[in-house]
């Protein structure tokens, strides 16, 4: 092993050495501290021979055999057992020739199309776009190669390293859809391999383990349609940032290829005729439906039990709910089943289960998603979105699955307000500037979560944001006390639902449901009393239309036009998790969102003393996502709270 000492006289030295070239090593357009580094992972890797680098070396040109002895060595470190052949002796090695010798050993499958200016034998273009296509080395700027150029010692260093990461094992642990495709479209891993990879934690961790209890239904045809992805990659390239990206569907997505139960035994066997919206774009995006997760059974509660799917655990510990109705999604995305997931939310049922499991949540503006073929529980407040590792992640599903779609009359309102892409406003910066409201009235009174609450408020300041301290909502409490819209509209919109499912529908009216038993006993009664109503056309139901709505937007949007605010932040749940069994209560703060049809991001915020996750909302004008977004994904960026769950390493 080499001394720290040369360490950090060769490291030191190469710096010099790149700031004085003013050149992106091996064509990457990087930093020179980036590419130090990369060069300190080499020099302290036991694989790298001791003496190929040395003070003095650096930018001298490194010889063929030389280069081949050293790629040889980083892919024997990796595992692989393919020689790399030298056929060019002791000549020094130009970039050209070391690109057909890395092409022996890379297999991208759908190589870049790219036109170097300075390329004039075309002999050499196939095994350039090849290796430039995968990363390893690129061109020394975007339009040349630097062909006829010596490849130097520390140049030959940086590319061995890359070689050696790109020929380790592909890790799915948080990894990002970024992270993926990079692997996707580099060679170093494809879909079919990515999608067993995801099969091989739910059985170790889902199925045996720990039993998280997450998962409802396995896509027997999962890995085949991955196959077909990476078939269309190799011919056409990828259809988009979600081609081969294997997505788990909470249980109450329509899903045309396989059962849709709403977590309850009376329906394990309904297949829907047809995919539900954002299911049918997600697939049009090149996503692969991995499997369907539990759910608390017909999304009526926050602790995720259902009489299908039994009690889904949180992977953060056994002994507590991983948040609702939403909870299996929430639970086997931080557990890196798949790489994103969905929920459906009515009254913080994305939120909450983003918030217990340390990830991310996107409840859109109501109108923005389609609800068409989501099992309904009131769709005056439904909506369906995004559950993720990361805000990028979130984002990217987001931009696949909104839009207008017919039936969905809702979404009309949406039209003017789909940008080109929400990834335009992932802005590391976004806080800068921002001001924002902190609702303390939805706070509660638990120490821990309001303690994690007052770190978030200092580091959104430090990020550069101007915080407006205890802003009151007008008339909140007036708005507290109407009741929720599930209790009214539940029973003729899951009539409206089964009717949907066609002739071969396994039952037609919630009371053909409960008169088999067929569910989870402790939604016995909210089952007979939802469907004890006997019309909607009721005084009481009419005023919470018309009243509750009108009293809840008015009172947001006036609120934050007096203090000039881009986004309000509260809790997600003001309430801690409770252990299994108990009764979970959030607090009021998800009832701003519900209430009013408008968008929450949620993204984790710190853990307890206990470690436990805790979550923070940003909430906003109606189709302010931009803004949340950006807003998020700077809160993100600058303070990296996410953590993996030890219990599912």
């Amino acid at each position: 092993m080499i001394s720290n000492n040369k360490l950090r006289m060769i490291c030191g030295a190469f710096t010099g050495i790149l700031l004085l070239l003013q050149l992106p090593t091996s064509g990457y357009a990087a930093t020179a501290a980036s590419t130090s580094t990369e060069l300190n992972e080499f020099v302290s890797a036991k694989w790298a021979p001791s003496d190929f680098l040395t003070s003095s070396n650096g930018k001298s040109a490194v010889q063929a055999n030389e280069l081949v002895q050293l790629l040889n060595e980083a892919a024997d470190a990796a595992g692989y057992d393919q020689d790399i052949i030298n056929k060019l002796g002791s000549t020094e090695i130009k970039r050209e020739n070391a690109a057909i010798l890395l092409d022996q050993i890379i297999d991208v499958p759908f190589s870049e199309d790219i036109s170097f200016l300075d390329v004039k034998d075309s002999t050499y273009q196939p095994s350039i776009e090849v290796i430039a296509t995968s990363g390893i080395m690129k061109g020394i700027s975007s339009s040349r190669y630097g062909f006829g150029q010596t490849l130097t010692y520390s140049e030959a260093a940086i590319v061995a390293y890359r070689l050696y990461q790109y020929l380790q094992p592909f890790s799915p642990i948080e990894a990002s859809i970024t992270s993926i495709q990079d692997a996707l479209k580099s060679g170093r891993l494809n879909s079919e391999e990515l999608v067993e990879l995801y099969l091989d934690r739910i059985g170790k961790y889902d199925d045996n383990g720990p039993k998280l209890n997450s998962i409802i239904t396995i896509n027997e045809d999962a890995i085949e349609l991955a196959r077909k992805l990476d078939e269309e990659r190799k011919k056409q390239g990828a259809r988009g940032p979600l081609h081969g990206i294997p997505v788990i569907l909470k249980d109450n997505f329509d899903t045309m290829d396989m059962p849709t139960t709403g977590g309850s035994l009376a329906l394990k066997d309904s297949i829907p005729s047809d995919d539900a919206y954002q299911v049918k774009k997600l697939k049009e995006a090149g996503a692969i439906i991995l499997a369907k997760a539990n759910l608390h059974e017909f999304a009526f509660g926050y602790t995720t039990s259902s009489s299908l799917g039994g009690q889904t655990l949180n992977p953060y510990n056994l002994e507590r709910v991983p948040g609702g109705s939403s909870g299996g999604t929430g639970a086997a995305i931080a557990a890196n089943f798949a790489t994103v997931g969905m929920g459906s939310d009515t009254g913080g049922s994305i939120r909450v289960p983003s918030s217990f499991n340390s990830l991310v949540g996107i409840r859109p503006t109501i109108g923005l998603s389609s609800r068409d073929g989501i099992m309904p529980l009131a769709l005056t407040q439904d909506t369906g979105g995004p559950i993720a590792r990361t805000v990028a992640d979130a984002v990217a599903v987001l931009d696949a699955t909104v839009g207008y779609d017919r039936n969905d009359e809702t979404t009309a309102s949406g039209i003017g307000h789909f940008p080109d892409s929400y990834s335009d406003y992932l802005d590391v910066d976004g806080l800068h500037g921002a001001r924002i409201g902190i609702v303390r009235e939805v706070f509660g009174t638990d120490q821990e979560i309001n303690a994690v609450m007052d770190n978030a408020i200092d580091e959104l300041k430090q990020s550069g944001a101007t915080l407006i301290d205890n802003v009151a909502i007008p008339n909140f409490e007036e708005i507290n006390n109407f009741e929720s819209l599930s209790n009214w509209e539940f029973k003729f919109q899951f009539n409206d639902y089964l009717e949907t499912l066609g002739a071969n529908r396994p039952y037609d009216t919630l009371s053909d449901i409960i008169s088999t038993g067929m569910f989870d006993t402790s939604i016995a009664k909210q089952l007979k009393d939802r469907n004890a109503k006997e019309t909607m056309d009721d005084e009481a139901y009419k005023d919470i239309i018309l009243f509750r709505t009108k009293l809840a937007q008015q009172a947001v949007l006036k609120m934050m036009a007096d203090y000039d605010l881009d986004a309000l932040i509260f809790p997600t749940s003001a309430e801690q998790i409770v252990e299994i069994g108990g009764n979970q209560t959030i607090g009021n703060g998800f009832k701003l969102s519900s209430f009013t049809g408008y968008p929450t991001v949620t993204v984790p915020a710190g853990f307890t003393s206990d470690n436990m996750p805790v979550g923070m909302d940003f909430f906003g004008r109606p189709f302010s996502e931009p803004t949340l977004i950006k807003l998020a994904y700077s809160y993100e960026q600058n303070t990296h709270h996410r953590q993996a769950p030890k219990l599912t390493p």
